[in-house]
């Protein structure tokens, strides 16, 4: 099940972030689409109360409310959690601001036996990151809104899968926004 997290509020960015432009795109419907493309089929999004265009728009796919975004990340991940516990599925977590994100890395961390997590450059873990239903308990211990690095560390055996550094650039403001333009052409 892959869980498209998609409630912050952008300030950095200054709003509608998720909304904005990219090749005729929204940024959060480059994401969608790379999921698509990988063929994974059971899928939600996580919006705060206000949902995003591209989350309210986007056929085929479940809409889960973070009714807090103010309490950041955490908040979420729990929300996928719960919904990936409920159905006794394994969770792909994937940020809605990584346009560049591809649908063979998605598909990557699938196949990879246990809990996955996409390795960086720099050698830390993040998301994407799939985790396996014996492992979703270590979510919980996930708070604030720091990214979900820390958590990932401390599961035992989680497989770290390389992707190609331009693929990891997410957007938190305008020049996030140029430099993933620049990317594409």
């Amino acid at each position: 099940m892959v869980a498209v997290l998609a409630a912050g509020k952008a300030s950095r960015f200054g709003g509608g972030k998720l909304d904005a432009d990219l090749e005729g795109r929204s940024v959060g419907r480059w994401v969608l689409d790379a999921i698509e493309s990988a063929g994974l089929m059971r899928r939600f999004i996580v919006t705060g109360p206000d949902a995003p265009r591209f989350a309210s728009d986007a056929s085929g796919w479940q809409v889960i409310v973070n009714r807090h975004p103010e309490r950041g990340l955490s908040g979420s991940v729990e929300a996928a959690r719960r919904q990936a516990v409920a159905q006794q599925a394994d969770l792909l977590l994937v940020l809605a601001d990584m346009p560049l994100i591809g649908p063979h890395h998605l598909r990557e961390l699938v196949a990879t036996p246990g809990s996955t997590a996409t390795r960086y450059p720099d050698g830390r873990l993040g998301v994407p990151a799939l985790i396996r239903k014996s492992d979703q308990d270590w979510l919980a211990n996930l708070t604030g809104d720091s990214g979900a690095g820390r958590v990932l560390a401390e599961i035992p055996r989680l497989t770290g899968v390389d992707a190609a550094p331009h693929t990891l650039l997410d957007i938190d403001d305008a020049a996030g926004l140029e430099e993933v333009r620049q990317r594409l052409d």
